[in-house]
């Protein structure tokens, strides 16, 4: 059953074909026969309650410097799309949510991955804690003495955008760091949004699980190792990326947070454990299909494609 798939992304000239979960999306979606489209969100429009985009057919390759070519532009309603991959990267802006309530208009007659009003309101360091039991202590405020008092309990902390993503902003403050003070103001003047504080998690230095689930089932995982000097593991930051397997407490986690994922269409999440700590669970454009399979894990592209196809077959 071939498709017509439109992928919503950053342009793909910008990508790294590496570490691309997207592009790892495209080039099992072409193996199996459906046509693909790129568009980039600026590219959408709607009218009189119809949803549009200008599209360029579009084929990949496997090969960096060479990986994409696109074909002449052309204007299509979006409801005319089998499936359309909603892969942008944040940050989570106005503009990100106003994707969703376009996307909303198609769904579920193109089938939109992930749901988009389900995106939208699984924001991915605030839907993390409807399951507090499985996070480290978590406090979400811009307020000076709701932080000083977390700081006080706790010592070490984390501080972090709520809209972040990429490891961007991400800093460790220890219980008598002299620069609270200053960063407390940077974050105050930089973020209109409330930020993260959590309590710091020393074994971060043997790894960040990034663990892959497929309509709430664990797929696969990867451990992010950070670099030398630095508290972040994310790989776009230089942290390594190291083979690993599931431990009992990781496939509790998963186990938790799985029925849920399945019921609100979000076929595919990235979440991350730091030492049986679930600390973020990222539904708008998870990353690490490509380092699992190229780790010897197993080929998650492939199984979200089993689940979009099955989701698009006649009833």
């Amino acid at each position: 059953m071939a498709l017509k798939v439109a992928v919503q992304m950053d342009h793909i000239a910008n990508i790294n074909i590496a570490g691309d979960s997207t592009f790892a999306l495209m080039l099992e979606a072409q193996a199996r026969g459906h046509t693909l489209f790129h568009y980039t969100p600026d590219r959408m429009a709607m009218r009189d309650g119809a949803v549009f985009a200008t599209v360029e057919p579009l084929a990949v390759k496997d090969e960096a410097g060479a990986h994409f070519s696109l074909g002449e532009k052309r204007r299509v309603a979006l409801d005319e799309m089998d499936v359309v991959l909603m892969r942008q990267d944040p940050p989570f802006d106005m503009a990100y949510v106003t994707a969703t309530h376009l996307l909303e208009r198609i769904h579920p007659k193109t089938l939109v991955v992930n749901d988009p009003a389900h995106v939208r309101n699984a924001p991915e360091k605030i839907f993390v804690t409807e399951f507090p039991e499985l996070m480290p202590p978590t406090l979400i405020s811009r307020d000076l003495s709701e932080i000083k008092a977390f700081r006080a309990e706790f010592g070490d902390v984390v501080m972090k955008p709520l809209y972040g993503n990429g490891g961007a902003a991400v800093f460790r403050l220890t219980a008598d760091d002299l620069n609270f003070g200053s960063l407390y103001d940077l974050f105050a003047t930089t973020f209109r949004e409330p930020w993260v504080i959590q309590r710091f998690l020393p074994a971060v230095k043997h790894g960040d699980k990034r663990i892959i689930l497929v309509d709430g089932e664990a797929a696969g995982a990867v451990n992010r190792v950070p670099s030398e000097g630095d508290l972040r593991s994310n790989m776009v930051r230089g942290g390594a990326a190291r083979p690993t397997d599931l431990t009992d407490r990781e496939l509790e986690i998963c186990a938790r947070i799985g029925p849920s994922l399945k019921k609100m269409g979000l076929i595919f999440v990235g979440i991350d454990v730091i030492d049986g700590n679930l600390t973020e669970i990222n539904v708008t454009s998870p990353t690490g299909l490509r380092a699992i399979k190229r780790l010897g894990g197993p080929d998650i592209a492939a199984q979200i494609w089993d689940k979009i196809e099955e989701k698009r077959a006649p009833a």
